[in-house]
C-alpha cells in the first residue's frame, strides 16, 4: 500500500441500505460526518463544507461526486480552498448478509501542501479513524 494513502477496513452490525444511507443522506450525515447544506449521490454534484482540527481553525472542502454504484461505492474528489493539491475519497460497502464491510480509500493526500501540518498523511489517518472507527460506528449503533 502506497505510504501516501489512507485505507480503513471496517464490517459494521448494519445492512448495506442502511450504511449506503449513512454515506448519501445529508440528514444521517450530518449525525456522524459533517453538516452539509446539500448532498446527493449522482455524478457531478458539487458540495462544499466547513471541516478542520478546532473551531478556530476551518478550511473550506471543494468535493465533487465522481463515481456512484448505489448500495456499493461512492467517489468524490476532496480539495481545499485556497491551497493546491486534489484527493479523492472512496467508501466501498460489501454486503455480508446482516453486516456490511466498509473500504475507505482516500488518495491523493501528497498533492496538498506538505509543509501545512493538517494536511499530512498522518492527520488525515486521525480524522478518518475517528469518522470510521468511532463517529459512524457510534451513529449505526443507534439506529
Amino acid at each position: 500500500m502506497n505510504s501516501n494513502v489512507v485505507q480503513l477496513e471496517r464490517v459494521y452490525n448494519a445492512p448495506v441500505n442502511v450504511l449506503w444511507k449513512a454515506l448519501t443522506d445529508k440528514t444521517e450525515m450530518k449525525k456522524w460526518y459533517f453538516d452539509l447544506e446539500e448532498f446527493k449521490a449522482e455524478v457531478g454534484f458539487k458540495f462544499i463544507f466547513m471541516g478542520g482540527p478546532c473551531a478556530e481553525k476551518q478550511y473550506v472542502h471543494l468535493c465533487e461526486v465522481t463515481e456512484v454504484i448505489p448500495m456499493k461505492k461512492l467517489t468524490y474528489s476532496w480539495s481545499y480552498q485556497g491551497f493546491e493539491g486534489m484527493s479523492y475519497v472512496t467508501f466501498e460497502l460489501f454486503d455480508q448478509e446482516e453486516s456490511t464491510r466498509l473500504v475507505l480509500t482516500h488518495t491523493g493526500i501528497e498533492t496538498f501542501p506538505q509543509m501545512n501540518g493538517d494536511f499530512t498523511i498522518s492527520s488525515f489517518k486521525e480524522g478518518w479513524d475517528y469518522f470510521i472507527n468511532l463517529s459512524l460506528k457510534a451513529y449505526l449503533e443507534s439506529v
